[in-house]
């Protein structure tokens, strides 16, 4: 068997500049992103203002439901990046909080290390070697790598003995997501990247509509809820997408095969189409199996839709 070999290519030969360059490319290519990173995930905007300063990258963490954050260095990791990264996540109120670079010194490796055991589970701190690749005379291709993540295992810990203490769901959560992650990897892989279960009563991912994702989650009044949740940041285009779509809801309502609710959430930012089921808890074990089938039905049909009406 004739093997090629994986050969380096100077990062800075493929983007020539971080903020003109590789902060484009990767507001473009997020999908590099959220496979490293094992979630799934939207990146809105680039150069984004914080005080005086400029975040090269802010989106949403979908998986968690949270703002996340991305710092690029086209060099070596330093001090100054890192106090840009603590200064970036606390002017965005930002949980999810990336810093990308093409090498990490020992000492900010650590540091994220010591930050990801010392914040509660809500903060996830990930450090990410930039790396390009060929084989022979192939194009040259982006290698990223986890060199820091969260401890997930001793926050989900502590998150549980918090539970049990305060007598809440959230182990329940985690049974019930776990089983639900393992039948829609199998069968139907590239709806999400997520792996890892939830201690919330939620589990969201990306949509094929930009600015929106689908959410499955155990509503208020003991209901199911599966939903297609418009929320691009800004209440005006949420209103603007959310009529495009009533304006063909017989068309978009057939494809789904049964009725949906049409949610405009006047008190709120954002917009939701969504189906619910009555009657249903995370506390009915029994009955666990069953509301999987129906998330995943649900998101089969809304999928359905939403290609029908684009």
């Amino acid at each position: 068997m004739d093997l090629g070999r994986l050969e380096p290519v100077e990062v800075r030969s493929v983007w020539g500049h971080e903020a003109r360059d590789f902060t484009p490319w990767l507001l473009d290519h997020a999908d590099h992103l959220a496979e490293v990173l094992g979630i799934d995930l939207e990146l809105e905007t680039a150069e984004h203002p914080v005080g005086g300063f400029s975040l090269d990258l802010v989106g949403r963490d979908l998986t968690q439901d949270a703002v996340l954050i991305v710092e690029n260095q086209l060099e070596g990791t330093d001090h100054n990046h890192l106090g840009q990264i603590l200064t970036y996540a606390a002017g965005t109120d930002a949980s999810t909080i990336v810093w990308i670079a093409t090498a990490f010194r020992e000492e900010h490796r650590q540091a994220l290390d010591w930050l990801n055991e010392q914040t509660g589970e809500q903060l996830r701190f990930f450090g990410i070697e930039l790396r390009v690749v060929r084989i022979g005379s192939s194009p040259p291709a982006p290698l990223l790598r986890l060199v820091a993540e969260p401890n997930d295992w001793q926050k989900q810990v502590r998150s549980a003995t918090r539970s049990a203490k305060g007598g809440s769901k959230a182990a329940l959560y985690e049974v019930f997501w776990a089983t639900y992650l393992e039948r829609m990897n199998a069968e139907h892989p590239d709806w999400s990247r997520a792996r890892k279960p939830t201690s919330s009563n939620w589990l969201s991912m990306s949509a094929p509509l930009r600015g929106a994702f689908l959410s499955s989650s155990f509503a208020q009044g003991k209901r199911l809820r599966h939903e297609i949740y418009i929320d691009t940041g800004d209440r005006t285009q949420n209103d603007e997408i959310f009529a495009r779509l009533l304006q063909q809801k017989d068309k978009f309502e057939a494809a789904y095969g049964r009725p949906l609710e049409w949610e405009a959430l006047p008190n709120a930012r954002a917009c939701r189409i969504a189906e619910y089921r009555a009657n249903a808890d995370v506390t009915f074990e029994g009955e666990h199996e069953e509301y999987v089938a129906w998330f995943l039905d649900a998101g089969v049909r809304m999928r359905r839709a939403l290609d029908a009406c684009q």
